[in-house]
């Protein structure tokens, strides 16, 4: 086994990963802003997408800046920002989760009063 070849498949299914996280928080943020007001959680929801949005960009800018200070050996800076890569990725799943059991249900009509629901 290609310790070499399993890493950049690694690195490859992570970035797709993080490209369809990317993809679901911009399509909940689309709904949200639809729904506007009406939803019941909007302001708690709008913080918590754009914090995992940002977030998200912040972990891939750092894993760019980390990726070309381990190609120029600066191996103890590089793993000092690994930490917080790693610390800003919890944080990100943290917001996703939570914004998520928050509900995003498009079945429900949020056009209706709350009576008519």
């Amino acid at each position: 086994m290609d310790a070499n070849r399993y890493a950049t498949k690694k690195t490859i299914a992570q970035g797709m990963l993080d490209i369809a996280l990317l993809t679901a928080n911009a399509s909940q943020l689309k709904y949200i802003l639809q729904v506007g007001e009406k939803h019941e959680f909007y302001t708690l929801m709008l913080t918590l997408i754009t914090i995992s949005i940002i977030l998200q960009v912040a972990a891939a800018v750092l894993g760019i800046i980390l990726t070309q200070m381990q190609n120029r050996g600066n191996h103890v800076v590089a793993n000092r920002l690994n930490h917080i890569s790693l610390a800003l990725v919890v944080l990100l799943m943290f917001c996703h989760v939570i914004s998520l059991n928050f509900g995003l249900d498009p079945a429900v009509h949020y056009n209706a009063t709350k009576k008519e629901l």
